[in-house]
């Protein structure tokens, strides 16, 4: 609607000289304005992950869409739900999908909350889209099928390159661990970091600006990343850029220790993390095992230099350092308790057909295994990755695992009910079902 149009009601109007006129033409005004604000100047676009594995061709579900030329107000009035207190997000009376003002950020302070948002309906779609992470992700889609492509995303796709949109990437310390997320996700479509983001993020790391991280939003992106296709491509992107030794220096500090060639023919112990952390994906998408894949070797990193290549005692050291990180990066309980276990018994499952039998029975309790039998599933793949993520065994067959299942399988058919109705009471039920259990594993290893 032309502002010649407003002007020239305003000029009949004033002609009239009449105070129920300008009255009425107040209304008209305010009428148009609201018209023209709704149908001709607010418009949608899909944005973000959506239009970005559409052009990959990669299945999504969720869509997410910005709006332009529209204010809160615009968007309740048609029936929308507001949500988020950062700025305001929008779900859609019916889909239920997201939609969100166009919005610019300006630093303001450290980290990723240091950021003063504007949203109105004077702010572009160009604007809203410069303020995004790669240009991958800066790519808009209209209702009808056209890409808004301001940023070269539509080029990156063709060339697999992930490349920062503006040197406003460096103003959020999160967008580090979102590159290594999305070249984790995307590495086996061949995408590669673009040396220019690259050393924008190396630069990143030196100003200490991911020391403002906070744990949790850490840990949402390391969870991510564990479950994208190749995550050992997430730890290699933060290592070669520095930001490793930052979220991370446990993990980090395996890089370059040795272990016995013999066992490990790859020697590098955070190689060997990598390797069977890859081979664990490989299995599940579970978040649990994959991160105590992660973690299993973390007492290596605590190995004396005069001692090395050699780790014993290593498992124990890990399972208590990893209680100690808990706390410290605010890791879930279901996690770290795998995590912890996994690091104290893996060397058990590995020589399980020289232990005995009450000692089989001893590691399934300790495992929480008669009580959650999913543990034994998740410690029995784990323990499978660590042994195939060495250099030449990736392909092997790991038969502990089986064995250990079996093991589990016969003791849990022993029930406490039995010795009971024999009288007992006590302690002295559990000491006789774990020797029933132990007589039990006993009689299927002599079938081995």
């Amino acid at each position: 609607m032309p502002s010649g149009f407003y002007l020239s009601i305003d000029l009949q109007i004033q002609n009239r000289r009449s105070p129920k006129h300008h009255r009425i033409a107040s209304l008209c005004r305010l009428y148009l304005l609201f018209y023209f604000q709704l149908f001709n100047i607010m418009k949608t676009y899909l944005v973000g992950g959506a239009v970005r594995d559409e052009l990959l061709g990669i299945p999504f579900k969720d869509k997410d869409y910005v709006v332009v030329g529209a204010s809160p107000e615009d968007l309740l009035s048609q029936g929308f739900t507001q949500v988020g207190d950062d700025f305001p997000v929008f779900l859609h009376p019916k889909t239920k999908d997201e939609y969100a003002l166009a919005r610019t950020e300006r630093k303001s302070g450290h980290g990723y909350t240091g950021f003063s948002v504007t949203f109105d309906a004077d702010v572009t779609l160009e604007e809203d889209l410069l303020r995004r992470d790669l240009t991958i992700n800066a790519i808009a889609k209209t209702d009808d099928g056209q890409f808004v492509d301001p940023y070269g995303g539509l080029a990156d796709i063709q060339n697999k390159t992930l490349r920062h949109v503006s040197p406003a990437f460096c103003e959020d310390p999160l967008r580090v661990l979102r590159v290594a997320r999305f070249a984790a996700r995307l590495y086996n479509h061949g995408f590669q970091v673009a040396d220019e983001t690259m050393l924008l993020m190396e630069n990143m790391v030196s100003s200490g600006e991911l020391e403002h991280l906070v744990a949790e939003r850490v840990w949402q992106e390391l969870s991510r990343a564990l479950q994208a296709e190749v995550p050992s491509e997430f730890f290699n992107v933060l290592k070669r850029c520095g930001a490793l030794k930052v979220i991370f220096p446990e993990l980090d500090r395996l890089f370059g220790i040795p272990q016995t060639m013999r066992w490990h023919p790859e020697v590098d112990t955070g190689i060997h993390t990598l390797k069977a952390l890859d081979i664990c994906r490989s299995m599940t998408q579970q978040l649990e095992p994959l991160f105590a894949t992660l973690c299993h070797d973390l007492g290596k990193g605590l190995t004396q230099d005069a001692v090395l290549p050699s780790h014993h005692g290593h498992e124990g050291s890990g399972a208590n350092l990893i209680k100690k990180l808990a706390k410290h990066y605010k890791w879930p309980t279901k996690a770290t308790v795998l995590a912890e276990r996994v690091a104290r018994y893996h060397t058990h499952s590995h020589n399980i057909k020289n232990l005995k039998p009450t000692t089989i029975v001893k590691l399934i309790k300790s495992l929480g295994g008669f009580s959650q039998p999913e543990l034994i599933d998740q410690f029995s793949m784990v323990c499978e990755a660590d042994f195939r993520g060495r250099s030449g065994f990736e392909q092997h067959t790991y038969t502990q695992k089986e064995i250990l299942k079996q093991c589990f399988q016969v003791a849990s058919e022993v029930t406490a009910q039995r010795f009971v109705d024999k009288g007992l009471k006590g302690k002295a039920i559990g000491e006789a079902l774990d020797l029933e259990r132990a007589s039990r594993v006993k009689a299927y290893l002599n079938t081995v």
